[in-house]
């Protein structure tokens, strides 16, 4: 009788072990069913990260748009994987995609490339330049970024915020309250990006590329909106001169004798005009604008405001400018500059360089 029950019992333990077995391999397939693609769809689709969300909270929303099959086994697998934090972003995600596919996007930040734009501001580009870059590569409009640029409220909060930026840019007078301050360089924005991010970004940028100058900057003896605007004349006057700080010295020494800066490139600013489409009237030189140092009621001033996006050579050569006595300059199509005391002098080096076929034409 007892080898009848024994033979009983390990016949009940093998049931039992193989029902175990079963269910666990039938829990294993469950698994590997739900956290497996939905479909053989390969088209992808837009999938929003907003800030605040954890890869957890968004099981809803992956379930919502037919990226998962199961919101409780979706988190069963960050739970076994221990899954780290997601990136912020617009990703590109599809029905044929795994869980784990998606997880390592999400955590990896591998964000959408048709969402994600590359735009290059060149040094030396006025904000209407800006604009048209800013427009053709984004959905943002020509007409809500000059709001924003108007927007006083708007202008308060960013002058709180940064340390470089006072209440000069709200001059009535000036075109652009944020031209000179979005510092030239390689960036890249969500195509969605508002106008307020995206100047949030560069803005950023500038403040990190003039921390190194802020005690230099706030005790130059002119105000930083006044060392930027200079800047941004030897931008424009320097681009092609192997001296940039003796340029500025130049500028210093117009300033301080009371002489017009006669910077052409302020009058084309100051008419909306870009030097590379035709010479200026003698009517355009002499018209007072609050931007054009060639008139006479200009005599001693800087511009309003500056009138492109200095480079750092440019903000570094405005503040430490080379100290000297001449009063003109002239670089030639090698880049070598050549300064003088006196306007005869300057002809005459200008003339020379024609006859060289050195002189520099834009």
């Amino acid at each position: 009788m007892k080898k009848v029950r024994l033979k009983k019992k390990v016949k009940y333990a093998l049931i039992l072990i193989f029902i175990c077995l079963v269910l666990i391999i039938a829990t294993v397939i469950t698994y590997r069913i739900n956290i497996g693609k939905v479909s053989n769809n390969d088209e992808l689709v837009e999938f929003e990260v907003k800030e605040g969300e954890s890869l957890s909270s968004l099981s809803k929303a992956l379930k919502e748009k037919n990226l998962i099959k199961s919101e409780f086994f979706y988190k069963l697998y960050l739970k076994l994987n221990n899954s780290s934090d997601l990136q912020v972003g617009i990703y590109s995600l599809s029905e044929n995609m795994k869980v784990e596919e998606i997880v390592n996007i999400l955590e990896g930040g591998t964000v959408s490339s048709k969402n994600v734009v590359t735009i290059t501001f060149k040094e030396g580009i006025n904000m209407r330049q800006f604009i048209s870059l800013i427009t053709e590569k984004t959905d943002i409009t020509e007409e809500e970024i000059l709001s924003t640029l108007k927007d006083n409220s708007y202008l308060d909060e960013l002058i709180n915020n940064y340390w470089f930026l006072s209440d000069e840019i709200k001059n009535p007078e000036i075109y652009y309250s944020l031209e000179g301050y979005l510092f030239p360089d390689t960036y890249e924005f969500q195509r969605k990006s508002t106008i307020k991010e995206i100047f949030t970004i560069m803005l950023d940028h500038t403040s990190n590329k003039l921390e190194g100058y802020k005690n230099d900057l706030e005790n130059s003896g002119y105000t930083i909106h006044q060392i930027m605007t200079l800047a941004s004349i030897i931008e424009l006057e320097a681009a092609n001169s192997d001296d940039r700080s003796g340029v500025a010295g130049v500028f210093y020494n117009r300033l301080t004798s009371g002489w017009s800066l006669g910077s052409d490139v302020t009058t084309y600013y100051a008419i909306k005009v870009d030097m590379s489409e035709r010479d200026l009237y003698q009517e355009e030189l002499n018209q007072y604008n609050a931007y054009n140092t060639r008139c006479i009621e200009m005599a001693g001033k800087l511009p309003v405001g500056p009138i492109c996006l200095p480079s750092i050579e440019s903000i570094e050569a405005a503040l430490y400018p080379t100290s000297h006595d001449y009063y003109y300059f002239v670089a030639d199509k090698n880049k070598k500059t050549y300064f003088s005391k006196t306007s005869a002098e300057h002809i005459n080096i200008v003339n020379q360089l024609q006859r060289e076929n050195l002189w520099y034409e834009y």
